[in-house]
């Protein structure tokens, strides 16, 4: 994103609401100077003696000065830091201001999304209500300079980025055409839920981009409005979702679950408990959740617990695997301690950590792939994917992704997960021949070698020719217009 997240902390993070205060320890000691110039202390039978100590030394003796706030907030580090454990962290006031900033989707910038591919920079999304979408950025526009300043690697993109209230001149191609766009950076709130129906299979889709403090209140406004537009299956998107609030994903638990387990959880005692859901609702219709690598912590407490009480179909990659919830507890300098506190599990007592959650169905590395056969599963019966390397729609709606096509002279290729997706099969890989095989629904193999160009291989990636694909597969359409490639499945 060209988004300036105003600080998000650990990249993985999961919350308890409570802010927990602890009461201020602090040692006792003195410290004098004898005559020989030796330093006289007196220390208590206490662990926090030591610190003291060292700090009257270097107070005394050391030449550079003593900064004792930053002596203290670095002595804290060092404790939290030695843990064995990544999630627990030390906040100053203004960090811990930061992180809850962007634990509730608030960020400075222009407000669009973008990609770096073949070495230019797209925008892929602007967001409602941005300065971007206020000075007149589009979806596909390619940006070409930052203050004059040519947009040449993905390391350029830092152009962009600056302070509230700096201005920046955003240069733009768009369909051939050189515009310029003064853009005032400002600070705005990101919705964490986003919704999208597709009339023709009656299928609703619901992204979840954060667990943030409002994302139940949106995530109901969107549940309501899709099944006032006649939902009959819906597709819950969790895929690059780091987490955030547990109970925000217990609260979006119940509109899916009248009466379950949502996780046990265990403390220092090592005994597990079970946390229930009560009084919630039967959500009444097939559910399919979307992951991949980078659904984590509250995502997974979600997706497994979704899965374990029988109510959801788990589509896409494996996830992070953090089975782990910290707290936050207020220090009496204004700073906060983020620590672990819990270990979870899900209803089924899976212990996931450093591991992940493993889906029903695997799709991976292919976000249009992993869309595509989450509505397959849902019940659509006709896809028709239209996608560029800034864009992807499928029945005519919009959705966050793209699709990569290489072509070679006449020879047009596709990614062979997304067009394996399309027929309903699943793609492996033949070293010993050099293929890529596609088995159908029906266990029917078909095999694209690449010794007679059927295939290609881009960082590490297979891309299946389409005139060779779809002379095996008849059934499926394609064209490929303006950088625009469009596959149908009739």
């Amino acid at each position: 994103m060209f988004l300036k997240k105003i600080r998000f902390g650990a990249l993985i993070t999961i919350l308890s609401v409570s802010l927990i205060g602890l009461p201020h320890v602090a040692g006792a000691m003195t410290v004098t100077t004898t005559d020989s110039t030796e330093l006289s202390v007196t220390t208590q039978a206490s662990d926090l003696a030591i610190i003291q100590e060292v700090l009257d030394y270097l107070n005394a003796y050391n030449i550079e000065g003593v900064d004792r706030e930053e002596f203290i907030e670095n002595a804290i580090r060092g404790m939290v830091y030695t843990l064995d454990d990544p999630y627990s962290d030390y906040f100053t006031n203004e960090e811990m201001q930061d992180f809850m900033n962007g634990m509730n989707q608030q960020y400075v910038g222009i407000g669009i999304t973008h990609r770096f591919m073949n070495n230019k920079l797209y925008i892929t999304d602007v967001l409602a209500g941005s300065p971007a979408q206020q000075a007149g950025l589009r979806q596909n526009d390619i940006i070409v300079k930052a203050d004059g300043h040519t947009i040449t690697s993905s390391e350029d993109i830092m152009l962009i980025q600056g302070e509230e209230n700096t201005k920046v001149v955003i240069t733009v191609n768009r369909n051939g055409k050189i515009l310029d766009f003064p853009i005032r950076r400002s600070q705005f709130v990101l919705p964490s839920v986003h919704s999208r129906y597709i009339s023709s299979g009656k299928i609703g889709y619901i992204a979840i981009s954060s667990f943030s403090e409002s994302v139940d209140k949106e995530f109901v406004a969107a549940l309501t409005k899709l099944r006032s537009a006649g939902m009959k299956s819906l597709v819950l998107d969790l895929r690059d979702n780091l987490g955030g609030y547990v109970n925000s994903a217990s609260n979006i638990a119940k509109h899916f679950i009248k009466n379950g387990t949502l996780m046990y959880t265990a403390d220092q005692s090592n005994q597990l408990e079970p946390v229930l859901i009560t009084d919630g609702e039967d959500i009444g219709i097939p559910v399919v959740v979307l992951t991949n690598e980078l659904t984590a912590s509250a995502s997974e407490i979600l997706t497994g617990a979704l899965r374990d009480n029988g109510v959801a179909t788990v589509v896409g990659a494996q996830t992070y695997g953090k089975a782990r919830i910290q707290n936050l507890y207020s220090l009496s300098n204004g700073s906060t301690l983020k620590l672990t506190v819990q270990r979870y599990l899900t209803p089924n007592q899976m212990d996931f950590n450093h591991i992940g959650l493993k889906p029903d169905i695997e799709v991976i590395n292919n976000y249009a792939a992993q869309l595509v056969t989450g509505f397959y599963k849902a019940g659509i019966q006709q896809l028709e994917v239209n996608g560029s390397p800034s864009s992807l729609s499928i029945n005519g709606v919009s959705f966050s992704g793209y699709i990569d096509i290489i072509q070679s002279g006449n020879k047009i290729y596709a990614p062979s997960r997304l067009l394996s997706s399309l027929v309903r099969g699943n793609v492996s890989w033949s070293k010993e021949n050099q293929k890529v095989i596609i088995t159908d629904s029906n266990g029917i193999k078909s095999g694209f070698a690449k010794a007679n160009s059927s295939i290609k291989i881009v960082n590490n990636e297979t891309y299946i020719e389409l005139h060779d694909f779809q002379k095996k597969f008849p059934s499926v359409e394609w064209s490929y217009k303006q950088g625009v490639v469009h596959l149908a499945n009739k």
